[in-house]
């Protein structure tokens, strides 16, 4: 099963627009379609004590993850930032959890139809997974 990804981009672009981020003034959206073509949205959420921030692409995993759907497909990235805005390392490891990392695409966009599209396993080529710990 394929995915519209402008459509996907236009709605990390949406999510952008709830971040609550009046420490960093970082705005990040992040929207997620998963193997059975539910798609869930995040925005990044700051914390006084910063330690609590969670990043959009989490908050997109978590929401999906806490509804019982674990196998995700896709997910497109938005912020305000010029250049083209990539999961951090933690949201990556996180990511690769639930999906086939060979497979899973990442979009990375500037707008609703200018981005870049990456597979996972091209921005953590070596993932630590629950096979690492058998």
């Amino acid at each position: 099963m394929d995915f519209d990804r402008e459509e996907l981009v236009k709605m990390a672009q949406e999510a952008k627009e709830k971040s609550y981020s009046p420490y960093s003034g970082f705005r990040v959206g992040a929207a997620l379609v998963c193997e059975d073509g539910s798609i869930y949205t995040g925005c990044n959420i700051e914390n006084a004590a910063y330690s609590p921030c969670v990043c959009a692409e989490r908050v997109a995993v978590f929401k999906a993850v806490s509804v019982g759907n674990k196998k995700i497909k896709a997910i497109a990235i938005a912020s305000d930032k010029d250049g083209y805005i990539s999961p951090c390392g933690v949201c990556r490891q996180v990511l690769s959890e639930f999906a086939d990392s060979q497979n899973f695409t990442v979009l990375m966009s500037r707008s609703d139809t200018d981005y870049i599209e990456k597979k996972l396993f091209e921005l953590l080529p070596y993932t630590f997974s629950k096979d690492d710990i058998k």
